[in-house]
């Protein structure tokens, strides 16, 4: 089963006061293994960020004002999310930000199924904080490479606390592949795990072969 582990980062809190979204990220989960497939952008929200927004993501007025508007990303990201559970944390905010830009362009509000992160937590830790930071630093987690919110590195994140939250183990092999992707206007270290298959050569095959005609001959040949 596919889902998507998503993000947003806006100018400022609640939608009624016309703030707007500045960043989306998603990260694609195959039977709860990242795929390598992700969708990230950055948006000219048309509008300045807040003081305390800016506090949060560092995404200045300047910075964002020469990226594309959500009407221009609106049907890649759509298509992106099709049919697949999003998983996020304190949905009722990305999703009150994601369906109001849907809503300026006159387009129905998303129907996908949600699981709540924030909700998920506050049930198995009752009285706790349950921030993301909170959630990493309870679990394990090295959130050292989030120095401010940034929406694809709390996807990365995020997903290393899902798991843990469902109870479910994250790979035992070391999947982890630290190159650094270049996506549009940022870099950031892949910190997430990918199935990887490695096939033998045909030398190889033939070398294992004549390892079992001479090392096992008493046993099987």
């Amino acid at each position: 089963m596919k889902e998507d582990v998503l993000d947003t980062e806006t100018t400022g809190i609640s939608v009624k006061e016309g703030h707007r979204i500045v960043e989306i990220g998603c990260i694609e989960l195959d039977n709860l293994i990242p795929t390598e497939k992700i969708f990230h952008c950055y948006l000219n929200p048309e509008r300045k960020v807040s003081e305390k927004a800016l506090e949060v993501h560092g995404y200045t007025d300047e910075f964002l004002s020469n990226k594309q508007k959500f009407s221009e990303v609106a049907d890649e990201f759509l298509n992106f999310i099709k049919g697949k559970k999003l998983i996020i944390h304190n949905a009722e905010f990305d999703l009150s930000h994601l369906n109001n830009e849907l809503k300026l362009l006159g387009k129905e509000s998303l129907n996908n199924e949600i699981v709540d992160t924030l909700v998920l937590s506050r049930n198995k830790f009752p009285g706790s904080s349950v921030s993301l930071d909170a959630l990493c630093k309870k679990y394990g987690i090295d959130n050292s490479i989030r120095t401010q919110h940034t929406a694809l590195i709390d996807c990365a994140l995020l997903f290393k606390v899902y798991i843990n939250l469902i109870d479910q183990k994250e790979p035992k092999l070391d999947f982890q592949n630290q190159e650094t992707i270049k996506n549009k206007d940022t870099q950031y270290k892949k910190i997430l795990y990918f199935k990887k298959i490695i096939k033998p050569t045909l030398q190889e095959k033939d070398k294992h072969s004549q390892y079992l005609k001479t090392s096992l001959k008493k046993n099987f040949f």
